[in-house]
């Protein structure tokens, strides 16, 4: 199981629980007990709490573990504040103060203000912890690292804010160094951690300052002195380099990376995470689901017709057995079983628009309008035209009408209004009797055929198609790695363009990952919004309902009831 195998069953479980909670929407407890399963999915997150004596290392190996410089580093030494990662739009920092119910926002290079002795000197301004919100995926699909204050330094209240923290993680990182391995510190920190019965992974860093048979050495002592701990289950013991580590993931060098150790890191925390805490998460939700199901069903007597309840049981027993065959088992409707993994290009959405190609249109339809409707205001030729054409096709009517003013619609419209009441008087007396006539007052108003603004708007459009698909194809002679995002009318605009080919086959790719992480948005956002959690939602989720829309039909100021494949 990965972790979008993960989150997608959490999801279905999800709708097995509504649908339950819609059996009677009267029934209050009924609904406490659901809303109460739907919290417990909403809020599951894996909190990875990274301890260590200062100047370790430690916040080198989270932007290591990160793939980017992302948190600032050298902040030595910490007040007694705990900070945590999770996943963010933006890069940022979201204080929480003690006492205050309102949170502050600041730029991450803000953040040693408020959390470095020398800024804060025994925490006087309050703050109860600082969240730093970064934009990695891995932090999208649950991972919550949390960085401890650093242990053994002069403040006291450092190690006590690390050592009341510790039930709340999942499993823990010591970091400690080849420098002076497991220090008094550490060990204290090690008893406290083997009462918990969690994961504990060691990490050995700075391996890159001594050489092999140093290295070999340490290890021998770091696992010697573990024994003394008696843990339930050993800890791993991993040597590296966070500092290499991050080297080379900021230069993309696999070389460098592989070198530095962190890639077996890497691998075990995914496979505790997925195979082991995953797993157990899930049984209990199954196990909690179905004796809520089983509870309710058991209501209606032994009779089994007219059970709302045997459904959702039959349905949780499916989803129960397909976890246990398979690993692999999930296949959203319409993508392979296979996680679509992140393009290798990069798709802008336009900012109004989501589509950058009904960005120009807007664009281009705005400037029209804006030097039009005043022309239509003063010029009596303009009128006149006005009124021959039939005005404007009524989506473009309205867009006239947020940029005009009555003014402008008083001396526009006098002309067609007098052209179509005529044209009425013309068709009511060529009616005799029952006597069928050529009426057809469809063909009165403009249409996508004689309308001004639709004009410019399929000239737009036809630039715009064709500009994406050059585009396309630079990307792939040229290794651009930034390409609009359209709409699925426009993808399929420019695909015609393209023909069959790899610009094709890229933006295809490249689209289908932004549907699929726009799909689990709107997943989070309707979970967390039914567990009355929305204050988890990122602004992603938050957007997710208008993208998607975007994306599927289009921006509503330029679609139109007609295809786009006709104008092509």
């Amino acid at each position: 199981m990965d972790l979008k195998s993960y989150e997608q069953e959490k999801f279905a479980l999800a709708d097995i629980i509504r649908s339950a909670q819609a059996v009677d929407t009267k029934d209050q407890a009924l609904h406490q007990e659901c809303r109460h399963l739907l919290t417990r999915l909403a809020e599951d997150r894996f909190n990875l709490l990274v301890v260590g004596r200062f100047s370790r290392g430690k916040s080198t190996l989270m932007n290591a573990l990160l793939g980017g410089d992302l948190l600032p580093t050298g902040i030595v030494p910490l007040t007694s504040v705990i900070t945590t990662v999770r996943y963010g739009s933006r890069k940022q920092a979201v204080l929480h103060f003690n006492g205050r119910t309102l949170n502050r926002e600041i730029p991450l290079t803000q953040l040693a203000e408020y959390v470095t002795q020398q800024s804060n000197p025994g925490n006087v301004k309050g703050l109860a912890y600082a969240e730093i919100e970064l934009p990695v995926e891995i932090l999208r699909r649950g991972f919550f690292f949390v960085d401890s204050p650093g242990l053994g330094s002069s403040i006291a209240e450092n190690s006590q804010t690390t050592e009341r923290f510790l039930p709340e993680a999942d499993a823990f990182i010591l970091v400690t160094s080849y420098d002076s391995p497991l220090s008094e510190e550490e060990d204290r920190i090690l008893h406290r951690i083997r009462f918990t019965n969690k994961r504990l992974f060691i990490v050995v860093n700075k391996q890159d300052t001594v050489q092999t048979e140093e290295r070999v050495q340490a290890l021998a002592f770091v696992l010697e002195r573990l024994k003394r701990f008696s843990f339930s289950e050993a800890p791993q013991v991993f040597s590296l380099s966070a500092r290499e580590a991050l080297q080379g993931k900021l230069a993309g060098s696999k070389r460098g990376v592989g070198e530095s150790g962190i890639a077996a890191l890497e691998a075990e925390l995914l496979r505790f995470l997925t195979e082991e805490r995953a797993k157990a998460f899930l049984a209990n939700m199954y196990e909690r689901t179905g004796a809520l199901l089983a509870q309710r069903s058991m209501l209606y007597g032994a009779s089994k017709q007219d059970n709302p309840f045997l459904p959702l049981i039959e349905r949780l027993k499916n989803l129960r057995k397909a976890d246990i065959d398979t690993d692999d088992k999930w296949g959203v409707p319409g993508t392979s079983k296979q996680d679509i993994s992140r393009s290798a290009v990069s798709l802008q959405l336009e900012p109004r628009s989501g589509c950058g190609i009904c960005g120009s249109v807007l664009g281009d339809i705005f400037q029209f309008l804006s030097k039009y409707q005043y022309e239509l205001t003063i010029q009596p030729d303009a009128q006149r035209e006005h009124a021959q054409r039939g005005g404007f096709c009524p989506l473009h009517t309205w867009q006239y009408e947020n940029l005009s003013s009555p003014y402008g619609v008083c001396t526009a419209y006098p002309l067609l209004v007098h052209r179509i009441a005529g044209e009425l008087e013309q068709f009511a007396a060529s009616i005799c009797g029952n006597n069928e006539t050529g009426l057809d007052l469809k063909n009165l108003p403009a249409n996508v055929r004689t309308c001004k603004i639709c004009e410019v708007r399929i000239a737009s459009e036809e630039r715009a198609v064709h500009q994406a698909a050059a585009e396309a194809r630079d990307a792939i002679a040229s290794g651009r790695t930034a390409l609009g995002a359209c709409c699925l009318p426009h993808l399929a605009a420019v695909i015609a363009v393209l023909g069959p080919g790899q610009p094709t086959q890229m933006l295809l790719h490249a689209h289908a990952y932004l549907l699929e992480r726009t799909a689990e948005d709107l997943q989070r956002y309707a979970l967390r919004h039914d567990a009355l959690r929305r204050y988890l939602t990122s602004e992603e989720e938050r957007s997710a309902s208008h993208l998607a829309l975007l994306l599927l039909a289009g921006h509503k100021s330029v679609s139109a009831p007609w295809s786009v494949e006709s104008i092509f």
